[in-house]
């Protein structure tokens, strides 16, 4: 059963959501009709019409809600137990000797059946 709630959406967000794809549009129409300018000029253009869009996309109900997001993830990784560094070296270590000995196993194997393989086929 899906209990997730539809939200109505305001002609205000409408509004809004056709503004950020007219600044998204002008910042691509804009960085090639202006191709001759200096790409320094061209790329911060671009950057500012992208903060302009997204700063009006965060304004929005989706964008709201996708801010809220992006805090509760930030609070959650913030409630992780990172490892010290010596048991990250640990670690390494452990995964390096690991792998270096399943390579020598599988070199051998691919020899013992490399040579069984000339036995039969002569």
């Amino acid at each position: 059963m899906n209990s997730n709630i539809e939200t109505q959406r305001s002609p205000l967000d409408v509004v809004k959501w056709v503004l950020v794809a007219a600044v998204v549009s002008a910042a691509v129409v804009g960085n090639a009709i202006y191709s001759d300018e200096s790409l320094l000029y061209r790329v911060i253009a671009v950057l500012v019409l992208s903060a302009v869009a997204i700063g009006v996309a965060l304004t929005t109900e989706h964008g709201k809600r996708f801010s809220q997001f992006v805090r509760m993830s930030w609070a959650e990784v913030k409630k992780v137990v990172w490892p010290t560094r010596e048991e990250t070296r640990q670690t390494t270590i452990i995964v390096i000797v690991a792998v270096l000995i399943v390579g020598v196993i599988l070199y051998f194997l691919d020899m013992l059946f490399g040579w069984l393989v000339k036995l039969l086929i002569g």
